[in-house]
């Protein structure tokens, strides 16, 4: 790549020659920032980092925001403190013996708490502080849980470069909380976000969704993802920085449609859940699988303008959908709901160690909004699942569309 780095000078004007001159390249390379280090955060940076360090298009330093948190090896095990302990009046944890993550990271070029096990590319370099890690970055990747952009985006202050794109690898939704209660994006909320420093920048958002469990990505098990953009050479970027060998990386121009797929999914996994807990077989989740892309799209198109009909063709729809309906934390939280294991919050407590499930909090979000336009009898999938969550019904109905 390096002949897109140099002017030749047969088609620059003449001069006249006073000293030599040194050209500076027609492109700096793209500063490259990932923000969030946990297991998906983990993974996409053993592509990222490759691709930086490979292509000239990209700087080789990628820094990866961690939310610090101190650990020591015990047995052959990194473990933390418990949660919410404190160190010894007058001590750091430090003194206790522990050592920063990120310094263990450094060192090791492993996560040793969120993907053990797996070496990092040396080029990633972990960082505690968020507006040290974005600070002149020309594309910022973001992986960290959706309730941590409130108080993370602000701590960034605004240091990214000018003209500076993202991409949001977060999967979910948020909701109006009043009005017409309308589904918002995690792409829209985190420019929003970011529009708030000085300047009020405008950062293009894109996403990136796919039938990607992080542990199997990381390990280089074959993958596809779909880069949802706002326009082709956005999409192209992010494909030269995401795309390897074994991760196979698509754009469309389509963000709303590629978002959604990744929030609605969980969803219908809570259909194929219930599907399982009652001894269903592979027809039954069949129906349900396509029934859910249908209504998905169909939701979709209710909300936002531009929705594609490839969109639901990609990674990003009916690949995504199908793994998170075979495996995945809904899907199996709903087989034991539909088993009699308890309510959703024994179940969560016993399953995920007290973490939130999101299909169950996405089902009631999109029936408040289905409520509130009266449009329940235009989503029989997703009502059912609603009714069957939170009302009560017998799961047996999954089936009584």
């Amino acid at each position: 790549n390096t002949h897109m780095y140099t002017l030749s000078s047969n088609i620059l004007p003449r001069r006249p020659r006073r000293r030599s001159r040194t050209y500076i390249p027609a492109t700096m390379p793209e500063k490259v920032a990932l923000i969030g280090s946990g297991n998906w955060g983990s993974a996409i940076a053993t592509k990222i980092g490759v691709n930086a360090s490979a292509c000239a298009d990209f700087d080789d330093k990628v820094y990866m925001w961690v939310f610090e948190e101190y650990v020591k090896e015990e047995d052959g095990k990194w473990v933390r403190p418990a949660r919410g302990a404190k160190p010894p009046e007058g001590k750091t944890w430090v003194d206790e013996g522990y050592t920063p993550l990120t310094q263990v990271i450094n060192e090791k070029h492993e996560n040793v708490i969120y993907l053990p096990g797996i070496e990092l590319p040396h080029n990633i370099v972990a960082c505690p502080d968020v507006a040290t890690c974005v600070d002149g970055a020309t594309m910022m990747v973001f992986v960290i849980p959706h309730n941590f952009l409130a108080p993370i985006v602000p701590k960034m202050e605004g240091k990214f470069a000018k003209g500076a794109i993202g991409c949001s690898l977060i999967k979910g939704i948020e909701f109006e909380k009043e009005g017409d209660m309308k589904p918002i994006l995690i792409s829209d909320l985190l420019q929003d976000e970011m529009k708030k420093s000085d300047g009020a920048p405008v950062v293009d958002m894109s996403v990136l969704m796919g039938a990607n469990v992080a542990n199997e990505v990381a390990k280089g098990d074959f993958a596809e993802a779909t880069i949802g953009c706002t326009k082709p050479e956005n999409g192209l970027k992010w494909c030269k920085l995401f795309n390897t060998k074994d991760f196979a990386v698509q754009a469309v121009t389509d963000v709303a449609g590629a978002e959604l797929c990744g929030a609605m999914k969980n969803v219908v996994a809570l259909g194929a859940g219930f599907c399982d807990g009652l001894g269903y077989g592979g027809n039954t989740k069949a129906a349900i699988i396509r029934i859910g892309l249908k209504e998905t799209a169909k939701f979709a198109r209710l909300f936002f303008k531009g929705i594609q009909d490839d969109t639901f063709m990609e990674s990003c729809g009916l690949a995504d959908l199908v793994t998170t309906c075979f495996g995945g934390r809904n899907r199996a939280c709903a087989e034991a709901f539909a088993k009699g294991e308890g309510t959703w919050d024994d179940i969560e407590k016993s399953k995920l160690n007290g973490q939130k499930l999101q299909g169950t909090i996405t089902a009631k979000d999109v029936m408040t909004v289905l409520k509130h336009k009266k449009l329940e009898a235009q989503f029989p999938l997703f009502a059912r699942i609603y009714e069957i969550a939170f009302e009560g019904k017998d799961p047996k109905s999954i089936v009584e569309l």
